[in-house]
Order: structure tokens, then sequence, then C-alpha cells
């Protein structure tokens, strides 16, 4: 099933990856919580970003929340949310 689920996760995090990498970021999944908090961690530039709150909830998230309604949370392991 964990194995399944990552799947599932890379395949939402790759409709998102494209946008990321245009902006020299990415992402990529740290774990999974047994709450269904997905992890991750902004790479490149993202991981320094004053909009990576944003990007991390308007983007990440949601991609990933929208294909796998199970998720209930994303959090990024190296931002601060405000």
């Amino acid at each position: 099933m964990q194995a399944e689920m990552m799947l599932k996760i890379e395949g939402a995090l790759d409709s998102i990856r494209p946008y990321l990498q245009a902006d020299g970021g990415n992402v990529k999944i740290v774990g999974l919580t047994d709450e269904m908090v997905l992890q991750i961690e902004l790479t490149g530039n993202c991981s320094s970003c004053p909009m990576s709150t944003m990007t991390l909830k308007a983007g990440v998230e949601e991609a990933v929340k929208r294909d796998i309604p199970e998720i209930k949370k994303v959090e990024a392991i190296n931002i601060t949310l405000a």
C-alpha cells in the first residue's frame, strides 16, 4: 500500500514539477506520516524563494490533494509558514 501511495504522490508531483523546474526549483518526497501528512522538501530556487509558501499551498498541496484526496496536508520541512 505504501509503495502504491508513493507512486500516486510522485505522479501528482510530476504534474507540477515543470512549473517548479522552469523557475530553477523542484520538490522531493521526505515521507508520509500515519496521519496522511505528506512531508516534502522544496529544492533549488524553491527552497529560498520568498514565494515558496504560496508555491507550497497553491501549487504543490493543491495538486497532491486533487489527485489523492486521502492526503490531509502537505508540509515542506525546509520552509517556515508565516
